[in-house]
């Protein structure tokens, strides 16, 4: 995006702030140059930052409360003020809002600021304010004012390259697990971004099968390490994958693991509400790379044209088709897409190289990962090998999300029968738990918690 430059209009009139400005740049409105720039509203704090790094170098600096008698209805201009246009704003105490970054405490980010400066004998002002139009705020508002002329020109243009240099570090989000709130502020208070605290996932709590573990490291593990290699040789450094499976098989818990295990990656969480936000999510990926993209559900916005409800649908799923065609090759992005319905993907999403290059199966857990399963979600409890076989042997065709609920129930039937039972998992207890998830609450209960109806044998 080019920078917009305009210039102010003398005026006969102006309030404090026209005022200071004047007076700190010394020649008339007519004579100020600006220079604005819009960044993403989820870089709010980034560009704070960028703009007090770069102010560091520069004694005397004065910073600026603004406040406006209509916030969030237009956005402010240094021009405007200049100008002494309609929609004024003007000094006043400093504003901040308090946003989660993912640290024990939120970061302190203004919401309207002025920075009066100098570069050497050369006055310039930095203006930093929400950027959007009739209460909706859309992004972030950064306008550079100097005395027009060629003296000041040259030092314009080189703050904005080296605040956009700092800005382009991402160093707010990088290497979190973050989301895109659907429902934006109206009145530009906090971040659309939500920081995710995920419980670390060691590699021993992935139970799934080798060939499914083999897949993983070989398509991501392998990859990430091979990736500056690869583009060396001018191999496309962003991967497409499909984790598929019925529910429950550990998909999500999968992703988990992985957005702990690779060491400097974004993580970038997207459900089906956030759909409309896709275009948004894609200029994160690219600014926060090396990333991780996660869409979960894809069939909700990528099922096969024919089953489509609407044109919304289509348009959704052109939306990330284009988005994902339009990234460089050299962009360091891995998707990873989750679906329960395979079948329902359209098959141009899946059938092109580039956009999707490997489905791996989550499949049903087997009887060694049954048995992994168990001992991994008896948490406390200690359950004998007898025990263990016969809940292997009754879990048939159950999912990994069933095992986990199962043990806990077992946990508390045995707490309800005798609390001073111990730690050690009794057979009645279990036989209570398995009647109650299997049996009692009909086929839907089955299905419901991951068993497929009928697999399933009462004793």
């Amino acid at each position: 995006m080019g920078f917009v430059f305009s210039f102010g209009n003398a005026s006969q009139s102006g309030g404090e702030l026209r005022k200071k400005l004047l007076s700190h740049f010394g020649v008339p409105a007519g004579e100020v140059a600006t220079a604005a720039r819009q960044f993403p509203l989820s870089a709010r704090l980034d560009v704070q930052l960028a703009v007090e790094e770069l102010l560091q170098k520069y004694s005397g600096t004065k910073l600026l409360g603004l406040v406006s008698p209509h916030p969030g209805m237009e956005i402010p201009t240094l021009a405007n003020v200049l100008a002494n246009q309609q929609f004024p704003i003007d000094v006043g105490p400093l504003q901040f809002d308090e946003i989660d970054v993912g640290d024990s405490m939120p970061a302190r980010c203004l919401k309207n600021a002025l920075w009066l400066a100098r570069a050497g004998r050369v006055p310039f002002a930095v203006l930093f304010a929400p950027g959007g139009r009739f209460g909706f705020q859309t992004g972030v508002h950064l306008e550079l004012a100097f005395p027009a002329g060629e003296t000041a020109a040259p030092v314009s243009e080189q703050m904005l390259g080296e605040i956009e240099r700092l800005i382009a570090q991402g160093r707010t989000y990088r290497g979190r697990v973050i989301s895109l709130e659907a429902q934006m502020d109206p009145r530009g208070g906090g971040s659309m971004v939500k920081v995710h605290r995920l419980a670390q996932v060691k590699r021993d709590d992935v139970i799934l099968p080798r060939k499914t573990l083999d897949l993983l490291d070989r398509n991501i593990r392998d990859f990430v390490n091979a990736r500056q290699a690869l583009k060396l040789l001018r191999f496309q450094a962003r991967k497409g994958l499909l984790f598929y499976g019925p529910p429950g098989t550990g998909k999500t818990h999968t992703i988990h693991y992985l957005a702990s295990q690779l060491p400097g990656h974004t993580t970038l969480l997207i459900t089906a509400e956030q759909v409309g936000l896709l275009g948004e999510y894609f200029r994160l990926a690219r600014f926060l790379q090396p990333s991780l993209m996660v869409i979960e559900d894809v069939d909700l916005i990528a099922r096969e044209r024919t089953q489509m409800r609407g044109p919304g649908e289509e348009i959704l799923l052109n939306k990330l088709l284009n988005e994902m065609d339009g990234l460089r090759e050299d962009v360091e992005v891995i998707f990873i897409l989750t679906t329960n319905r395979p079948e329902q993907i359209e098959p141009a999403l899946v059938s092109r190289p580039g956009r999707i290059d490997q489905a791996i199966e989550f499949p049903l857990p087997d009887e060694e990962g049954r048995a992994r399963l168990t001992k991994l979600y008896t948490r406390g409890l200690e359950i004998p090998e007898e025990l263990l076989g016969t809940i292997v042997a009754r879990t048939k065709g159950v999912s990994a999300a069933f095992i986990k609920e199962l043990m806990r129930r077992c946990a508390q039937s045995q707490i309800e029968a005798d609390s001073n039972s111990g730690t050690l998992l009794s057979a009645a207890a279990v036989d209570r738990a398995l009647e109650e998830m299997l049996f009692a609450g009909g086929a839907l209960n089955r299905r419901l918690l991951g068993a497929e109806a009928g697999q399933a044998a009462k004793p």
